[in-house]
């Protein structure tokens, strides 16, 4: 095809020019004298993403699932009790892995396209009067479906109800696009992956750490499991600089790069920026007459649109004539969901006319493929929604 291709799933996300330049370097030795010049001012940037003044955050080489047996493996025992729901593929794999691991799991299936089922959490930890729950999982942002769960309520129910479990957070493709506050809702333990908000290419899990696992890790009340993510390891490393085994150095420079993009523009207005671009998105299915895999429009996520169309139509005929005849890259159904939602990413590099451009690159395929809409219904109320916005708020006010 002529002209570039366009990524629109929500995850790997365009890596900028200027986090490609950084990482175009030669080897270098990640032994060197002057190495922790590097590397200690970057952990305490990565710090300012998760907003936490009184944590610590690690990075290992992986991906976001990585980060989910480092927090597990790390921090519980087998036969260890943990209360987790799963509404979409990705918690469900974390429910999955913590069975695998032999947990014993209390897991509260809702239907997917709901949202962290605050109410049956609470059902469940009032009946734990022994506190034998050891870890409460959230996934903040779950990207099958397009469904944003709120954390800090969350907390604010541990807190009620004086429960002592870990608090532990998928924010793999929330962190770094959706707020996220670490020391405000005391999380214990948050999972970012490179490849979503931090714009660079898969290959990095950055973990944040409560002040209150840094303890209970460097007191020796936990024993890591496993060496290549041991989080008490890696801790004392960077403490001095280094890491414990070879970094992927290549990444670390674009994971610096990227969090100095993130820190120039702020934390509020990256937030700010994806909620008014996902505000366009959502304007946009209005326009053609679909909805959204999210049961609760207030639930509906900043970062990724999960769609869903019309039983008469493939949503995978859509996500293959998009590519092979525009050139855009959507995102499929997962699980159950598969054939019956196409998904767009909205996060990461991305401003108002590349998002607009995959708006009109889907109303391009919905035509070819005779879905009755009105062609640049979604374009023009997406552009209504972006030029109504304040671009100055720089501050978003949750209700």
């Amino acid at each position: 095809m002529i002209g570039n291709r366009t990524l629109a799933v929500p995850g790997p996300t365009n890596v900028p020019n200027r986090i490609s330049q950084s990482m175009y370097i030669p080897t270098e030795d990640h032994r060197a004298p002057d190495l922790p010049s590097f590397v200690t001012p970057l952990m305490e940037d990565l710090k300012k993403v998760f907003k936490t003044e009184t944590g610590s955050v690690v990075v290992f080489p992986g991906t976001g699932t990585g980060g989910w047996q480092a927090g597990l493996e790390n921090l519980l025992f087998e036969g260890d009790r943990v209360l987790v729901s799963q509404f979409g593929q990705f918690s469900k794999l974390w429910v999955q892995m913590c069975q695998d691991m032999k947990f014993a799991v209390h897991d509260i299936s809702v239907e997917w396209g709901e949202a962290t089922p605050l109410d049956r959490y609470r059902e469940v930890l009032e009946s734990d009067t022994s506190k034998m729950i050891k870890a409460v999982m959230v996934c903040q942002n779950e990207t099958a479906t397009g469904v944003t769960s709120d954390v800090g309520l969350v907390r604010k129910l541990l807190d009620e109800l004086d429960h002592p479990a870990l608090l532990m957070v998928d924010g793999i493709s929330s962190i770094g696009c959706i707020e996220y506050r670490h020391d405000e809702w005391r999380v214990d333990v948050a999972i970012a992956g490179s490849q979503k908000g931090f714009m660079m290419p898969t290959g990095l899990v950055i973990v944040a750490l409560s002040e209150r696992v840094v303890n209970i890790i460097k007191g020796g009340k936990w024993q890591s499991k496993m060496k290549y993510y041991d989080f008490g390891t890696m801790i004392s490393s960077n403490e001095t600089g280094y890491f414990p085994y070879t970094p992927a150095m290549t990444l670390m420079r674009g994971l610096r790069t990227g969090t100095d993009i993130l820190l120039e523009e702020g934390m509020e207005n990256v937030w700010a920026r994806h909620r008014r671009l996902a505000n366009g998105v959502r304007a946009a299915v209005d326009a053609w007459g679909m909805e959204l895999a999210a049961k609760d429009p207030t639930t509906a996520s900043d970062t990724v649109s999960s769609i869903k169309v019309d039983r008469q139509i493939d949503a995978n005929d859509v996500i293959l004539h998009a590519y092979n005849e525009y050139g855009i890259s959507l995102g499929a159904g997962l699980g159950p969901l598969n054939g019956n939602v196409f998904r767009i990413g909205h996060l990461g590099w991305l401003n108002e006319t590349m998002v607009l451009g995959v708006i009109g690159g889907v109303e391009l395929t919905l035509r070819d493929l005779g879905v009755p809409f009105k062609p640049g219904s979604g374009v023009g109320a997406a552009i209504e929604s972006y030029t109504s916005a304040d671009p100055k708020v720089v501050q978003l006010i949750l209700s």
